[in-house]
């Protein structure tokens, strides 16, 4: 039977999102495969977490380019961004809370694009206007990946309904982070 790369790390993504301590055993019959097949494919657990990560940076950098971030309001852009990640949401909350992946140069410049191309979103959200200003870029980057991961936290648990994830997430984000019209 041929794996399938991506199934797997997206198995072990969301069982490692749910249970850290999961062994390669458990990774591989979450993925359904054998643990020789896996240990063939991923050397050991670094090397997993390793392949999640450059697969988690390359899913966030498609769901970037499909949400089209640049067209229309700041606001539009961020409701598309989410929308774009819930797919990959089991995986980035993985890689939000997985403390060693921030040890490779070359890992961090891909955390490094990704944080940028988010930050200038709501940065031009507040240049326009349509986002508070008292709440730094890199501060409303850091509340929407925690958003989407324990968005999909929840879902995984059965405490929130899939078909929610997207309204919650953005209208939480986007009441907090909207500037508000004095009177």
């Amino acid at each position: 039977m041929a794996m399938d790369r991506e199934q797997v790390l997206r198995a072990a993504a969301a069982l490692l999102a749910r249970k850290s301590t999961a062994t390669m055993d458990e990774v591989a019959r979450a993925a359904g495969i054998g643990r020789a097949t896996l240990h063939r494919h991923f050397a050991g657990r670094d090397a997993l977490v390793k392949a999640l990560e450059v697969f988690g940076i390359q899913e966030f950098e498609g769901a970037l380019d499909r949400a089209r971030l640049e067209d229309g309001g700041a606001g539009d852009g961020l409701r598309r961004l989410v929308a774009e990640m819930e797919p990959a949401a089991e995986l980035l909350a993985f890689l939000v809370t997985e403390n060693q992946l921030f040890e490779g140069d070359e890992i961090n410049e891909g955390w490094d694009r990704l944080d940028a191309r988010v930050a200038a979103l709501f940065r031009r959200g507040q240049e326009q206007g349509e986002f508070r200003i008292d709440l730094s870029p890199a501060w409303l980057t850091e509340a929407l990946y925690g958003l989407i991961g324990t968005g999909a936290w929840a879902v995984m648990d059965g405490r929130v309904a899939k078909n929610d994830f997207q309204y919650m997430i953005a209208e939480l984000l986007l009441g907090g982070a909207r500037r508000s019209v004095e009177k």
